[in-house]
């Protein structure tokens, strides 16, 4: 496999964002967030933080309109943490991977009970 810099930046990312979000961030929207994953493209300019966030769909809509809000605070504490020529702009998403994985159990706990929850 060729791992490529786009990779080791967005793993160098994803560790240098989880402290950032854990220690520095006191917006109260804001709830539990945990950073899944990070794609950085290829010319380092843009990083998409995919975050999945504990709570109800409030909360989870909270959490990312207070994380892209502070993407320029996060921006500037990353300048100060690593060693890159530019830091890249951040873009939040809601990585619902987890929603899905749940949504599959329940649908398998159905099937293995003799009823079909999907209805389908």
């Amino acid at each position: 496999m060729n791992y490529r810099r786009a990779d080791r930046v967005a793993d160098l990312l994803q560790f240098e964002l989880s402290k950032i979000i854990r220690e520095n961030m006191k917006d109260p929207r804001i709830g539990f967030v945990t950073i899944t994953r990070v794609e950085v493209s290829d010319d380092l300019r843009h990083a998409k933080v995919y975050v999945s966030v504990l709570g109800q769909e409030k909360e989870k809509e909270e959490s990312l309109t207070g994380l892209n809000h502070a993407a320029g605070f996060t921006r500037s504490l990353l300048a100060g943490r690593v060693r890159l020529k530019r830091i890249p702009e951040l873009t939040y998403c809601y990585d619902d991977t987890l929603d899905y994985a749940l949504n599959i159990d329940k649908l398998l706990d159905g099937l293995e009970n003799g009823r079909n929850i999907g209805g389908g």
